[in-house]
């Protein structure tokens, strides 16, 4: 069955995980409490990742089904968060069609050879389950362990992907990157469309295997201004989504910077919005329109003040958020690598405590 059939494709997801709390909050319903996970809460601050880690590279820890398991749910056990996030990287698939690159650490990923030319787009083959078979197995292996407990696939959105592989690495102003957009708009409307058909194959291996949402993370979109999104970016991201539509699977939109973009980046086919901490909720929900669930939007540094300040910072999110037609707690971006878990696990507890219906 596939995409476009009249039914659309099936996936694992069962009855007990479709009336999750953090579900229901994507499709706008009503909620017994606001449903709350962490970007990058698979990871990073917790002492038992550290420690299943070791010695391990990143790439290869992707890799590993049993460890991926371990991790993805190491802080669903400690902090009780109602959703999964799938613990990768958005540079596998990339590394899975033999992109010559490697995640360094202190630096991020860098790439051997980067894209600079029309020949160079040889490198971006079609990705197959075949290539990303260990994620296949890792869901399997997640879905069972995580009963009622949904879990959240994801992927690097086309833009951000490209910026890694024109660029060679991170980069703090992207001026390769927008060198050749501005300068070879076909070529990089060419490498965007590949990148697009490259996530959503990674996207639909995710679904197909048990995952019940998935999240789009446009890391470094906030670069760029909202006339340049709207046409050199905008009908990837909306590429992705709609070759995923069929499976009925909520779909996240997460940027950093995006304030400017928020509007756009729900038109690009997201049914939920991610929001960071630059934005209230209220004001986000206005940018967005009707129609959209939203994400976010705690600072991730508040999480390093007293537990009061804290729950008073939270506080002002749920506050701006009372009104919307759906909203799904999370940080305005990743958990910082020195967070004190417990102060993850305090917040969790509030916010259900304080939304409890």
């Amino acid at each position: 069955m596939t995409a476009n059939s009249p039914t659309g494709p099936q996936n694992a997801v069962t009855h007990d995980v479709k009336e999750s709390a953090f579900l229901k909050a994507c499709r706008r319903e009503p909620v017994p409490h606001t449903p709350v996970w962490f970007m990058r809460q698979a990871g990073r601050s917790l002492p038992e990742y550290r420690k299943v880690r070791e010695g391990t590279a990143m790439l290869e820890s992707c890799m590993r089904p049993e460890l991926v398991t371990e991790i993805t749910l190491q802080p669903v056990r400690r902090h009780k968060v109602d959703a999964a996030i799938y613990f990768s990287d958005i540079v596998v698939p990339l590394k899975a069609i033999g992109i010559d690159l490697d995640i360094k650490p202190g630096v991020g990923p860098v790439v051997a050879n980067p894209i600079r030319s029309r020949a160079d787009l040889a490198q971006l083959r079609d990705l197959t389950p075949d290539d990303v078979s260990y994620v296949t197995e890792a869901i399997g292996m997640l879905t069972g362990e995580l009963g009622s407990t949904p879990l959240i696939g994801f992927a690097g959105a086309p833009f951000t992907l490209a910026s890694y592989l024109v660029e060679g690495g991170p980069s703090r102003n992207h001026e390769h990157t927008k060198a050749l957009m501005y300068g070879d708009p076909q070529l990089w409307a060419d490498l965007l469309d590949r990148l697009a058909e490259i996530t959503a194959a990674f996207l639909k291996v995710q679904i197909e295997a048990g995952a019940s949402a998935v999240q789009l993370f446009d890391s470094w979109v906030g670069a760029l201004a909202p006339a340049d999104y709207r046409r050199s970016v905008m009908p990837a991201s909306a590429k992705v989504f709609d070759a995923v539509a069929g499976y009925g699977v909520p779909r996240i939109h997460f940027g950093v910077g995006t304030g400017e973009l928020l509007g756009l980046m729900g038109e690009a086919g997201a049914d939920v919005v991610g929001v960071d901490w630059r934005v209230p909720m209220d004001e986000a929900a206005r940018r967005v329109g009707p129609g959209k669930a939203l994400q976010g939007n705690l600072d991730p540094a508040v999480l390093f003040s007293t537990p009061g300040a804290v729950e008073e910072k939270a506080q002002e999110v749920l506050d701006a958020a009372a009104g919307l037609e759906g909203h799904v707690f999370n940080l305005g971006h990743g958990v910082l690598p020195t967070t004190d878990p417990d102060a993850l696990t305090r917040l969790v507890e509030y916010v259900h405590t304080r939304t409890a219906r």
